[in-house]
């Protein structure tokens, strides 16, 4: 929604009574402006020109042996004009038009006065099958889906569309709407599509990452161990979203994209360790105490230049810092977070669940060591 050209916020009025949208966007953008996070609050429906409505009596038109129809195009084509002939000049063609001189329809006393009558005879004025009403028109009849509308929109001081939105939607249940209906639009909906659409491939993304794995290990559960290492990174990264007042944005939800294929490094390499060293005779808690002890100094060292070399967006200096700031932000809370975590964390959950794996295969192992012929079941 970053790079949307919509406004961060708009509210669309559906209603097929124009008098009626422009009232309740009325109300709408008065309740909107009291808001001091919003600013430009204004409705697509502004003040239109000046008209003259006609409206015609059919029990005259009747009487007369006329209809609306006849009458309304006799009408356009006496005001606006019709194209009679096309002339050749020059290079170019001109559009021979007829209509009513100018003085003749300037005003609703000298349109009252048209005569209306096919036949020309008798004279039938304009005046004596319809009435004239001084009106002012719409600056605009904007249609969605085919309903008539009516936007408002607003921008919004920072970047936290979606809690804006929120908020609008909120102040929209104590405006008085009398039936009309309303949906939220602009960058706040486009938002909220693209947050759908991105925890989908959040969660492609670590089912790849898990796919690889076990064929990589061979195994289902080591990749399982390794994978806990994602919600250690989530942790620091609500940490740090939350202190530093961060709305949870398209580029917060894409650097989560980055860190389900990033924090799994450290995981790999210690499990990994861990596994050579037990293929190598070690005992499992040997095996997790020195690998764990071997693999310190290169996962934090790793760590610490991923964090380093991304500090400088972090800081959010110069152009683009709007999308750069929460990029790296989220990316350096998760990586830390999971980095000190995953030193304590993962070789517990691989001590318990390597456990959990053997003893439930034992019961099996001693079945088939105590009787390798067993007799045929009787029963059968």
């Amino acid at each position: 929604s970053l790079f949307s050209f919509d406004t961060p916020v708009e509210v669309v009025l559906y209603d097929p009574n124009l008098e009626r949208l422009r009232d309740i966007s009325g109300r709408v953008v008065a309740q909107l402006s009291t808001d001091a996070t919003l600013t430009d609050v204004r409705s697509s429906m502004v003040a239109g020109y000046p008209e003259v409505q006609v409206h015609y009596e059919r029990a005259l038109l009747e009487r007369y042996g006329l209809d609306t129809g006849t009458i309304a195009r006799r009408i356009r084509n006496k005001v606006l004009g019709s194209t009679a002939t096309t002339m050749s000049r020059g290079d170019g063609r001109l559009d021979l038009v007829v209509r009513l001189a100018e003085q003749d329809r300037r005003s609703g006393s000298e349109l009252s006065r048209i005569n209306v009558n096919p036949n020309v005879t008798p004279v039938i004025p304009l005046s004596a099958v319809a009435t004239f009403t001084d009106a002012e028109g719409p600056s605009e009849i904007r249609r969605i889906d085919q309903r008539r509308a009516v936007a408002i929109t607003a921008n919004v001081t920072g970047f936290d569309v979606s809690g804006q939105a929120q908020k609008v939607a909120e102040r929209m249940q104590s405006v008085e709407l009398s039936g009309v209906q309303w949906e939220m639009a602009g960058q706040s909906r486009e938002m909220s599509r693209s947050l759908s659409s991105l925890q989908m491939a959040l969660g492609l993304a670590i089912f790849l990452v898990y796919v690889i794995m076990a064929s990589t290990f061979e195994s289902i559960l080591h990749p399982f161990v390794i994978l806990v290492s994602v919600p250690l990174a989530v942790v620091g990264v609500v940490a740090a979203l939350a202190v530093l007042n961060t709305p949870v944005s398209v580029v917060v939800l894409i650097g989560s994209i980055v860190l389900a294929g990033v924090v799994v490094n450290n995981a790999i390499v210690l499990v990994d360790t861990i596994n050579r060293l037990r293929a190598r005779g070690r005992s499992r808690v040997d095996a997790i105490a020195e690998a764990s002890t071997l693999r310190l100094r290169p996962i934090l060292i790793t760590t610490t230049t991923t964090v380093l070399g991304l500090l400088p967006l972090a800081f959010g200096l110069g152009e683009g810092a709007e999308v750069q700031q929460p990029l790296a932000l989220t990316i350096i809370a998760g990586l830390s977070s999971s980095t000190l975590l995953t030193l304590g964390v993962i070789p517990v959950v691989y001590l318990v669940l390597t456990r959990m794996l053997e003893r439930s295969n034992k019961p099996d192992a001693v079945d088939r060591e105590a009787d390798p012929n067993p007799l045929p079941n009787p029963a059968r």
